[in-house]
């Protein structure tokens, strides 16, 4: 697979990159050994650069899949929710530990508007971090325009992990829904200051599956985007994405969505009650905990209810 180097760092990686994410507990709780053997099987196919969290819970999948492997060049990038220095060196600690390796880049994740003031002891840490040699770089995850402009101007952050699709789904500034636009300028501007960047939810969380080619014709042809992480749960997703990027893929293919179904992960979801509103078969309900859940019985396979969550925690898998 061609690679490319993520902004000023000298860092090569994959045009595509894989998301741990989906295989682990909050998603499809692979066996650890079945998402390993997933996870190998796209780095032996030339995928070098993976996506992780420390709250993703997925360093297993990510240490079984390394070992005893030839994967030096294995780019990871893991990241914490972490807004205070001890917290934030305490997760990177605990990734080396886990990962079994240093993680080459550490970011803050899913920083939001205001945070960057609030979370200035975990930056810190960073900052720190990568001067001791402990990481490579360092940057900020987000699914917020205000974020990622603000991003550009800072003169330690070296990489920058945007949300963004061409429906526009998930995107924010500040209290409001904001569109592709307006963070394609934003990551453009991260391009031109020498940040690297690499995009996330290209498929909005699963909703924008049945539009398999035209989501990853929009991502992958952006000139500012260094890298795509795309989340897979099985080969057959690693083949498809391989054979897309190959252009072996028929023109008229779309993967078979037809058992995909509505799900809410709760460790995004923050009770609000968008998804609930905007539901016209009332399918969403609130569980014991305060949070939403889907009546599966009831549910259309819409999609209006995704549009709306401020946090994307509706994912289609």
């Amino acid at each position: 697979m061609k690679q490319t180097v993520l902004g000023n760092t000298g860092i090569r990686v994959s045009r595509a990159g894989f998301g741990v994410l989906p295989m682990g507990p909050s998603q499809l709780a692979l066996p650890v050994d079945e998402g390993a053997a997933i996870l190998r099987y796209a780095l032996e196919r030339g995928i070098n650069f993976i996506d992780t969290a420390q709250y993703y819970r997925t360093y297993p999948y990510i240490r079984a899949a390394l070992e005893g492997g030839n994967f030096e060049k294995v780019i990871i990038c893991s990241k914490s929710l972490c807004g205070d220095y001890d917290g934030m060196m305490e997760a990177i600690a605990e990734a080396r530990q886990e990962l079994g390796r240093s993680a080459d880049i550490f970011l803050m994740h899913e920083v939001r508007a205001g945070q960057l003031e609030e979370r200035r002891g975990a930056w810190q840490a960073l900052v720190d971090a990568k001067r001791q040699g402990l990481v490579r770089a360092i940057g900020l995850s987000t699914h917020h325009v205000d974020i990622c402009e603000a991003a550009a101007a800072m003169p330690d952050l070296d990489v920058v992990f945007p949300l963004i699709n061409v429906a526009g789904l998930g995107i924010r500034r500040g209290n409001r829904f904001a569109s592709r636009e307006e963070m394609l300028a934003a990551i453009e501007a991260c391009h031109k200051a020498g940040k690297g960047v690499f995009s996330m939810k290209a498929f909005g969380g699963g909703s924008l599956t049945a539009r398999y080619q035209e989501a990853l014709q929009y991502v992958f042809s952006q000139p500012a985007i260094d890298s795509v992480m795309i989340g897979f749960g099985k080969r057959s997703d690693v083949d498809d994405l391989l054979s897309w990027l190959d252009g072996t893929m028929p023109t008229d293919y779309n993967p078979d969505v037809s058992k995909k179904k509505v799900h809410i992960n709760h460790e995004d979801c923050e009770g609000c009650g968008a998804c609930k509103a905007a539901c016209p078969a009332g399918a969403i309900y609130w569980g014991e905990d305060g949070l939403a859940e889907v009546d599966h019985a009831k549910c259309l396979t819409c999609g209006y209810c995704s549009p709306v969550c401020p946090v994307r925690a509706v994912i289609m898998y």
